[in-house]
């Protein structure tokens, strides 16, 4: 038998949140005593505090701040199997699948078209993220499959399949000193100033950019700072072709190749509505590699 119920971690989530009792029990809608009641049953069944409490002020101890954190992760989990168990049961549910806007590589119309014959294929409700947040996606239960790019997205805990694998290029202003050159080295851009991708740690962001730059939020913004000379960039080709007036492409011959993949939670594996969606994936990447001459 579990030692806390649902109700209560929320209870006990919404004071942590709140710092204060009345304020969460608005928020909980539920009267004061029986919040402030509820909260000393955890404590009493746990044989821990969880809060100091005075006139002035509410605090968490070592032990409410504990609760907290994995209380989050335990409201989310049931949260997601909610929600994962009425979409199983739902004949006609949709496919939520989440990517960058414009970073499917070309790939996305041709994805669809094949899970379309899939005798099991429902509607794919298409997500667009920010800058960083499609595994975020994923792994919080809002998107059931994502493309996303590597190694710009991590991969850590999801189960995936690469479909394509692309060269990167320098992305500079039409005027630059580089620009009509037929090819680069990452050398050549040392002195260079990347942007700083909001959202994304420098760590994640490595080559991407990771310098003292301006921070862009997408491809717009970043055009709009290559073009007038505040910064240069490293992407995926298919991110930025065709390029806009006022910026040039330039292919990097030393820069490690980017792959496009298609991603899922592993405990998705086995749901037709995700492996229906995988299996055309792969085969529209199998037919571009074949067509590229890489298979």
């Amino acid at each position: 038998m579990a030692e806390l119920e649902t109700r209560e971690i929320e209870y006990v989530v919404a004071v942590a949140e709140e710092l204060h009792f009345g304020r969460a029990a608005q928020r909980l809608r539920i009267a004061q005593p029986a919040l402030s009641k509820a909260v000393r049953r955890v404590e009493k069944r746990l044989g821990v505090p969880l809060f100091v409490r005075s006139s002035r002020q509410v605090t968490l101890t070592p032990a409410g701040e504990a609760l907290l954190r994995h209380g989050r992760h335990a409201l989310d989990a049931v949260s997601v199997a909610a929600d994962r168990a009425r979409r199983a049961g739902d004949a006609g549910g949709r496919l939520r699948l989440v990517l960058k806007p414009g970073g499917d590589a070309g790939l996305l119309s041709a994805i669809l078209a094949a899970y379309a014959t899939q005798p099991d294929a429902r509607r794919v409700e298409i997500l667009f993220s920010g800058p960083a947040d499609r595994v975020d996606h994923l792994r919080a239960g809002r998107a059931d499959v994502a493309l996303l790019y590597v190694p710009f997205d991590p991969l850590d805990g999801l189960a995936h399949e690469t479909l394509c694998v692309e060269e990167r290029v320098a992305v500079l202003p039409a005027g630059h000193a580089l620009a009509s050159r037929p090819a680069l080295r990452l050398a050549d851009l040392e002195h260079e100033t990347l942007p700083r991708w909001q959202g994304v740690p420098d760590e994640v962001a490595g080559d991407w950019g990771a310098d003292a730059g301006p921070q862009v939020a997408d491809i717009a913004q970043l055009y709009s700072l290559v073009a007038v000379g505040r910064v240069v960039a490293v992407l995926p080709r298919s991110l930025v072709y065709p390029a806009p007036a006022g910026v040039v492409c330039v292919p990097l011959s030393d820069a490690p190749k980017s792959r496009i993949v298609v991603a899922w939670p592993p405990h998705d594996e086995a749901s037709p509505l995700v492996g229906s969606f995988v299996t055309a994936a792969l085969a529209v990447g199998r037919e571009l590699r074949g067509a590229d001459g890489s298979a």
